[in-house]
């Protein structure tokens, strides 16, 4: 046999072939529920898009929004996010105007971060990129199917909580 030749399988050494192994076979509502979370966040991306903002960026606006100026290191946490990425959206918030980040009076060594003035117009337009999303996602279901998919997602989701922990 030359070096170069991939030895044959055998009967005691299978080949991976393509379709003899199906991680699909073995988690199909798991492979689902991975294609619904990639084209939900596809589909969010577009729309916040022509918003002038990234995936992921609406949820730390949010909660600025929501909580008022808070520490960087507490907007992390409450964005479930790596810091290195939250410290790059907040860096393009900044540069977009949309947030204001200064030294925390409290302990100069801490960083807070506000959401600014002028992005107040942006959260009524987040608000109905959010809803079109949700049109667009459920277009459709049923009152009551979207009511027993919203349930079922919440179990998941508790499932998926405690695994993580």
């Amino acid at each position: 046999m030359k070096a170069d030749t991939a030895p044959s399988a055998t009967a005691d050494d299978p080949v991976c072939t393509p379709g003899s192994h199906g991680v699909a076979q073995a988690g199909p509502v798991s492979l689902a529920v991975s294609r619904v979370a990639r084209l939900h966040r596809v589909a969010a991306g577009k729309l916040l898009k022509g918003l002038g903002l990234y995936p992921g960026q609406e949820f730390v606006m949010t909660h600025l929004w929501d909580a008022g100026p808070v520490r960087q290191s507490e907007l992390i946490k409450a964005v479930e996010l790596d810091p290195s990425t939250v410290t790059k959206m907040l860096q393009r918030l900044e540069q977009a105007g949309h947030v204001r980040r200064r030294p925390d009076p409290a302990d100069r060594r801490a960083v807070l971060v506000e959401a600014t003035d002028a992005s107040c117009g942006l959260l009524a337009q987040v608000e109905g990129a959010w809803a079109q999303l949700e049109g667009r996602t459920l277009a459709g279901l049923d009152a009551v199917e979207r009511g027993e998919l919203a349930r079922l997602l919440s179990k998941v989701e508790a499932n998926l909580c405690a695994e993580v922990g």
